[in-house]
């Protein structure tokens, strides 16, 4: 399944110095991280909790907030699990 339409490039931010060469070479590929593997997220109960109850004591409809977790991928390499497991409503200003 490769949906083209939905995908966006990703680039790196600006930095003084270069790492790499990058100029393209090759051919342009897709990489998304659904193609080869099994995506997995677990979430803890208290992480959601907390999310819950400051969406609903927020007074906007949309608002900003980060959840941090860890990725990794099975031995195997058959699946990627994404692990959420704190909330940070982050800061207006």
């Amino acid at each position: 399944r490769f949906f083209s339409e939905r995908m966006v490039p990703f680039s790196f931010p600006l930095s003084k110095c270069a790492l790499w060469d990058p100029v393209p070479m090759g051919d342009v590929i897709g990489s998304h991280i659904a193609y080869y593997r099994n995506p997995k997220l677990s979430m803890t109960e208290k992480t959601l909790r907390l999310a819950y109850r400051h969406a609903k004591q927020n007074e906007k409809k949309l608002f900003s907030c980060f959840l941090l977790g860890t990725l990794a991928v099975d031995e195997d390499g058959e699946s990627v699990m994404l692990a959420i497991d704190r909330f940070d409503p982050g800061r207006e200003v």
